[in-house]
């Protein structure tokens, strides 16, 4: 039998002519998908001579994807098993899984999960083959007549979606046959593929929930039923996975929101739309105080701009053409009508802001500049408004109305280098104080399809870009192509306390805006000059951070943050009035203090103070009062005895002052 010549994993090799790459893999049971030439194929893919061969392991970015999207498909079989009736949509991997959009005669319910959920495993345990089978476009849709929407998808071939790319919009048109024992087909769908060898290289798997959900993301669309799943390299990995969900779930912002009687959306005001309690408002503002003092120690100037504009000021800007399906409708305002109701004056369009930068640059514009200015620091808790679909809507991390804390600046192209660097260790300070301290920083590059402006300053800028993430010593990832049509940006990522990754804040230079606002300075020799601009959301908005730290501490804010700092608690009613002379002196320092004199036993008084994770109890009775001192139990349930109310109050200030958890 004659050879094959191939390179494999970077090694000159020969092979037998009919080998697959199953074969060559058959001792690295990771292996379970390969690329061919750069391509990512099957392990079935026939080889030819003078083939690159990569493998790739399941536990790669590359390699889950693989696991997650054949898992769909097993999810898909064991539906159609279950419920004969059901019609198929489309079965993506996406973070951390899968899903897969059905059309059944019912909506799914729990019961339905499990009895999906075991099928599945039946499959799995049979270790049917992904076998990919090429067809032409006329023997498809009579293959799949009884399924609308995949025929919908071939009629749509590559102008589909992300999501619906995993089914066509190749080269070819496909269909993978799962083979039974036998070798025969015993399901089949339409994919691009690439799927594992077969089912039983599905280590481990879970279905979720399971939701409504528009055909391609379109309301126009029918509603389907999509299943929510995930797939693990292992079942240690799944349940990490789970354990994972478990304490999101415990951290939720949402939950907590409630039990900690932060904030709340009244049905009465609007889907997005949050209201902050006072306990909610003390941490906000306790946010924002330290925020203001730290933006005018590094040179920032306070402005503030209305919520909302004539439509003229984003035509201007462009967010008409580039962002109104975020924006609100516009309202009409200030018509003027005759007697009879005809119109006499037309109205003018005003639109609810979805951003605040170009009211800063009329602020800019409003009087000539000079280079002596620059670089001017404008800064804003401006509060916007952006149509998000209900969908995407999630408590306050994502929201309709927000409240960002906005900066740009304006620098000439000499100060820019600096400022970006400046600007990055700002931020990056700023965020550790409020306790994050594990970042990687993401640079998001040109897409030269999908931007405007000269090639020099984009390479300038995104230079300058990447020279100050390097200086942070942090890990920079790069998203090329990823950057907004007007300029490059470097994203800060940050870990919580659980190892989930939020975007923070984000640094990006803007060509755009300066030209179409016209703005300009004057120059050391007197000529005119347009300024560089510098968009910089440091926290993103007030609300997704307010929502991030409180899942980050669990509700267990540190004590500079937390709404109620100290809680009084006597140990009998006896001791109320000392205890409260005591509490005097502790807001006198500054201390937010509060006395607990309900009828509860202290006991109960204490498990309700951890409840509402207040950071120190103040304790006394009779030892106390007689010794003029106080007990401290902190929230961990640790306690010191006999502590004198100077020192008591010097602890607790110290601790808010260096912004220390207790």
């Amino acid at each position: 039998m004659s050879a094959l010549a191939i390179k494999v994993d970077g090694k000159e090799t020969s092979i037998e002519a009919d080998s697959k790459p199953t074969h060559i893999f058959a001792e690295q049971k990771d292996i379970v998908v390969c690329k061919i030439n750069g391509v990512l194929r099957d392990l079935w893919t026939d080889l030819k001579d003078g083939d690159v061969v990569e493998g790739i392991s399941i536990s790669s970015p590359e390699g889950l994807a693989v696991l997650r999207h054949s898992t769909a498909h097993v999810m898909a079989q064991a539906v159609q098993q279950v419920f004969a009736q059901t019609r198929l949509g489309i079965g993506p991997p996406i973070t951390d899984g899968f899903y897969y959009d059905f059309d059944p005669e019912r909506p799914f319910n729990p019961e339905d999960l499990e009895k999906i959920e075991s099928a599945m495993r039946k499959i799995v345990k049979d270790g049917q083959r992904f076998k990919r089978r090429v067809t032409t476009e006329t023997d498809a849709l009579k293959e799949l007549a009884h399924e609308p929407y995949k025929c919908e998808l071939i009629g749509l071939k590559s102008g589909v979606g992300d999501e619906a790319s995993v089914e066509v919009g190749g080269t070819e048109l496909t269909i993978y046959d799962n083979l039974g024992r036998d070798g025969q087909p015993v399901w089949s769908d339409l994919c691009r593929g690439p799927h594992l060898p077969s089912t039983k290289n599905i280590p481990a798997f879970k279905l979720m929930r399971s939701a409504a959900a528009y055909w391609r993301g379109s309301e126009k669309n029918p509603m389907l039923q999509r299943i929510y799943g995930t797939a693990w390299p292992s079942q240690d990995e799944l349940n990490a996975y789970l354990e994972l969900l478990a304490e999101a779930e415990k951290r939720d912002h949402r939950r907590l929101g409630t039990e900690l009687d932060l904030f709340s959306f009244p049905e009465e005001i609007g889907s997005g739309l949050a209201v902050f309690h006072p306990k909610g408002g003390i941490v906000r503002r306790a946010m924002e105080d330290y925020s203001r003092i730290r933006h005018e120690e590094e040179g920032y100037e306070f402005v503030y701009s209305p919520h909302l504009t004539k439509a003229a000021l984003f035509q201007k800007s462009g967010h008409l053409d580039w962002y109104s399906e975020g924006m609100y409708p516009p309202m009409i305002l200030d018509e003027e009508h005759h007697p009879d109701g005809t119109i006499k004056r037309a109205g003018q369009q005003y639109y609810m802001k979805p951003m605040n930068c170009p009211f800063h640059n009329l602020i800019f514009q409003s009087r000539g500049r000079s280079y002596r200015e620059l670089p001017l620091r404008l800064f804003e808790f401006g509060t916007v408004y952006r149509y998000e679909k209900s969908g995407v809507l999630h408590g306050i991390t994502r929201a309709r109305g927000f409240t960002q804390d906005d900066a740009h600046i304006y620098c000439t192209k000499e100060q820019m280098p600096a400022e970006l660097d400046s600007l990055l260790t700002f931020v990056l300070n700023l965020l550790r104080d409020y306790g994050l301290e594990d970042f990687y920083l993401e640079l998001s590059t040109r897409n030269p399809e999908k931007s405007v402006g000269e090639d020099a300053d984009w390479i300038e800028a995104t230079e300058a870009l990447r020279k100050a993430a390097l200086a942070q010593n942090l890990e920079l990832v790069l998203d090329e192509g990823g950057a907004a049509f007007y300029g490059p940006k470097i994203s800060v990522q940050a870990k919580d306390a659980i190892g989930r990754t939020w975007q923070m804040s984000t640094i990006q230079v803007d060509f755009q805006l300066p030209q179409r606002f016209e703005l300009e300075y004057s120059a050391t020799d007197g000529s005119r000059k347009r300024p560089v601009m510098i968009h910089r959301a440091l926290f993103g908005s007030i609300e997704r951070f307010f929502g991030v730290l409180t899942e980050h501490y669990s509700g267990a804010f540190p004590p500079w943050l937390a709404p109620v700092q100290a809680i009084g608690i006597p140990v009998a009613d006896a001791f109320t009035d000392y205890l409260d002379g005591v509490l005097k002196t502790f807001k006198n320092s500054g201390i937010r203090v509060e006395l607990d004199s309900s009828d509860d036993r202290m006991q109960k008084k204490i498990r309700n103070a951890q409840m509402q994770k207040v950071p120190f109890m103040i304790i006394a009775g009779e030892e106390d009062q007689a010794a003029g001192a106080v007990s401290i139990r902190y929230r961990n349930g640790e306690q010191k005895n006999g502590i004198s109310v100077d020192d008591a109050i010097a602890e607790i200030t110290k601790s808010i002052k260096d912004r220390t958890q207790v």
